[in-house]
């Protein structure tokens, strides 16, 4: 999401509101005029045109409850359907206590977007991104009815009974929050059906599904989708800088090569990724010596011990497949927790297949990625339940990510696919993911925005 954002806020005036997230950011913040920095972060000279940004001074216990208890560790796990029902959740004083503290986060947003926007000078236009700020669109609209709001999320959204694990309350005011948007967006149809079906089951809210159109308490929102892409020619470039070039001798060596980049998301489903891995060595010895697997993985949310428990239990798995199958002259797994792009570039490039299997994502921009900058052309093999899955599945190798040996079967596949329609596949792949860049995504939001109720 950042990096498309940067995308665009690069070519476009706007001014960009964000909490501050280290003692760094806040004393920055504070001697800036106004609290408003350029994009590099460096203090803005008076005067300047082109866009800012403008941090905010979140208090750390009130963005501790609400970004990492609230928005982290309760909607992320919801939207990606992620508790293990038995055992988790459970909703008493302390989330209620959180649940104040997100009220909180979300109020100095809408409070700072509601001081910044012009009074006059035609309508005034906010676009609130993700989650983590589903309750913005409602406060802002309260503070300023003449500002023309949009909400877009990032990530998938639960199905009705699923959602309905949150507190009644809880869930009702998310719901709220987002439809006192003009105009809300989401990355596939079927992420946008999911909440289209939350408003009509939990607030009785009136969908109109031919014209997309939610209305609710007298005010309608207009529901759109909005299939994030990315910059071909910029990323194409980037992987032909030097540094790329580098990492790219230290790669395979001749041997086949699949590629994994994720962050150490749980949703990422890494586990079980390596686990179909496993047993395509154990059901296809012929791959022995002929293959390695590389999965590079950024460190994710390590301030929650879940997500450090999975990284954990990613490193001790990879442990024991490279004890069972390496060889003095095969190493067949290599996975590496740092954050290193250029390398992230360089396994691109070398990729004969790229494996992306979530469990639920509400895009996944690395399936795009790969095909822009493969040199060969890459075999995709891609999760249903990613929300790329609606624009690349022709071309890609689906699979469903909780069968491991289906996995395991399609990553054969793709290692045995033949050149020919590899690079006919990566192809169609590669169109797919140039067609929406950040700017013509964000476009088309204001346009929605923009258009007749």
């Amino acid at each position: 999401m950042v990096s498309g954002l940067l995308t665009v806020a690069s070519q476009t005036d706007l001014l960009w509101v964000c909490a501050a997230l280290s003692d760094a950011d806040r004393t920055a913040a504070k001697a800036a005029p106004g609290g408003r920095l350029d994009l590099d972060g460096r203090e803005r000279a008076a005067g300047a045109g082109g866009s800012a940004v403008l941090m905010l001074d979140i208090p750390a216990a009130t963005f501790a409850s609400a970004y990492n208890a609230v928005a982290n560790s309760t909607l992320w796990f919801v939207h990606h359907l992620l508790y293990e029902l038995p055992r988790q959740p459970s909703f008493g004083p302390q989330f209620q206590a959180e649940w104040e503290q997100f009220r909180d986060y979300n109020r100095a947003f809408a409070l700072a977007l509601a001081g910044a926007a012009p009074g006059s000078g035609g309508p005034a236009r906010a676009v609130v991104q993700d989650y983590h700020l589903s309750l913005v669109p409602r406060m802002l609209a309260d503070e300023r009815p003449d500002i023309r709001i949009a909400h877009f999320s990032h990530t998938p959204w639960a199905p009705p009974d699923y959602y309905r694990v949150l507190p009644d309350e809880v869930g009702r005011e998310v719901l709220e929050g987002i439809l006192g948007a003009d105009h809300a967006g989401f990355l596939c149809q079927r992420w946008a059906d999911a909440f289209a079906d939350c408003c009509e089951a939990i607030l009785g809210a009136e969908v109109d599904r031919a014209r997309q159109r939610i209305s609710y308490r007298g005010h309608a929102t207009g529901i759109g989708v909005h299939a994030l892409g990315v910059d071909a020619a910029e990323l194409s470039a980037r992987a032909a800088e030097p540094d790329v070039a580098q990492r790219l001798t230290e790669l395979a060596g001749g041997r086949k090569l699949i590629v994994r980049i994720d962050r150490t998301e749980l949703s990422k489903n890494i586990a079980r990724g390596l686990a179909a891995y496993r047993e395509l060595l154990a059901s296809r010895p012929e791959w022995h010596g002929r293959v390695m697997h590389v999965a590079f993985a950024y460190p994710s949310r390590t301030d929650l011990a879940s997500y450090r428990e999975y990284t954990a239990a990613v490193q001790d798995l990879a442990a024991e497949i490279e004890a069972e199958f390496a060889t003095p002259d095969w190493t067949p797994l290599v996975v590496r927790v740092d954050d290193d792009y250029a390398r992230s570039l360089a396994a691109y490039r070398a990729a004969d297949v790229l494996l992306v299997n979530p469990i639920r994502d509400g895009m996944n921009l690395v399936a795009k990625e790969a095909p822009v900058v493969s040199d060969r052309g890459c075999a995709l093999v891609l999760s249903r339940e990613a929300g790329a899955a609606a624009e690349l599945g022709q071309a890609a190798l689906m699979v469903n990510p909780f069968d491991i040996s289906g996995t395991a079967a399609a990553l054969h596949e793709g290692l045995a696919m033949d050149d020919d329609e590899r690079t006919r596949r990566c192809g169609e792949l590669a169109a797919a993911a140039g067609a929406m860049p950040p700017t013509r995504w964000f476009a088309d939001q204001l346009a929605a925005l923009d258009g007749p109720g």
